[in-house]
């Protein structure tokens, strides 16, 4: 099976990868193990190849017909839509936003329908399609009110992808992703980053700034959850989807403080204590108009699961990062 994962040198991109190579197969249509022949990582900068014949690396602009005419051939089964300019970015440069967020999956999936062998789509959303005057626990098939253009971005594109599996061009599904914490590296320009920073920089004995009160509740998913989401979404079977290609992932509904209260658990006073609480108004707008929790009844039916619980996550990131808390 030949497999594309756009976004490739990105941290989901490389872990996804990486487990794709370590796993070897991947389900196809009917179900059966397929052996991944051929991995491509398409992003804007080099990726790692793992050292691994199977890997191909592309760089190049997603939003450019050419690059995913490259990407994308006959032979192409797979294909996991990672690719996006994150929320703070995209709400501060709409141009570029829309560029890569919408048009550039338009491109993606019009190249498919070109090609005409309806390779299996996974495309990564967001809470952000979600906001405005929400209930308390968001289901599956709540009304989309983004409140961001990243969120309308999305939601445009989740649309979009439900009608090319309609009409037989695709064969897609739809991943709403929780925000993911904790990423290890460097802050990015995501509106929710701070969930990670609050965890990652006081174990790394750096402080660190939250810029929502710690009220704000945010609905999360660990790494390994993540990367263990999208394989078991990518592998359902169509028929269990039907005309509904979008997934709620499981995740953990918590508030900031219930946040900092589990890192105090799992690293002592001393490095919770590195959180400077500092209000930035741009990021509690955006954070805010998000659903806090959501109904994952479905997906969790399919045999999707999240994490149980915050700490674990903390705990999680300490073993996978190899981190020595200071």
């Amino acid at each position: 099976m030949n497999v594309l994962i756009t976004g490739g040198a990105g941290f989901l991109g490389q872990r996804l990868a990486r487990e794709l190579l370590t796993r070897g197969t991947l389900k196809d249509a009917d179900g059966v193990a397929q052996p991944v022949t051929e991995l491509v990582l398409l992003d804007v900068v080099r990726a790692a190849d793992f050292g691994d014949s199977r890997v191909r690396t592309q760089v190049g602009d997603i939003a450019e017909a050419n690059v995913l005419a490259n990407a994308i051939d006959g032979d192409t089964a797979a294909i996991f839509h990672l690719a996006a300019i994150v929320s703070g970015q995209a709400e501060a440069d709409f141009d570029l936003g829309m560029r890569i967020n919408l048009d550039a999956s338009r491109l993606l999936l019009d190249t498919c329908r070109q090609r005409g062998h309806r390779p299996r789509v996974v495309f990564t959303s967001s809470v952000a399609v979600y906001g405005g005057d929400l209930p308390d626990v968001v289901q599956n098939d709540t009304a989309l009110n983004p409140q961001s253009s990243y969120g309308a971005q999305k939601a445009i594109a989740e649309l979009l992808l439900n009608d090319y599996s309609r009409r037989g061009f695709i064969d897609g599904r739809v991943l709403r992703l929780p925000t993911i914490s904790v990423r290890p590296g460097k802050p990015n320009a995501a509106a929710s980053s701070f969930a990670s920073g609050i965890i990652r920089e006081p174990l790394n004995g750096e402080p660190a700034v939250c810029p929502v009160a710690g009220s704000t509740r945010l609905w999360l998913l660990s790494p390994r959850k993540a990367i263990e989401s999208l394989i078991a979404g990518f592998e359902l079977d169509a028929a269990v989807l039907g005309n509904q290609r979008v997934l709620n992932l499981p995740g953990i509904s918590v508030s900031v403080d219930e946040m900092v209260a589990a890192l105090r658990e799992v690293a002592g006073d001393d490095v919770a204590k590195r959180i400077v609480w500092q209000p930035d108004v741009r990021v509690e707008k955006i954070v805010g108009s998000w659903p806090g929790q959501w109904d994952t009844t479905r997906a969790e039916r399919l045999g999707l699961s999240g994490d149980r619980t915050f700490a674990d996550v903390i705990r999680g990131y300490i073993d996978d990062e190899r981190i020595e808390v200071r």
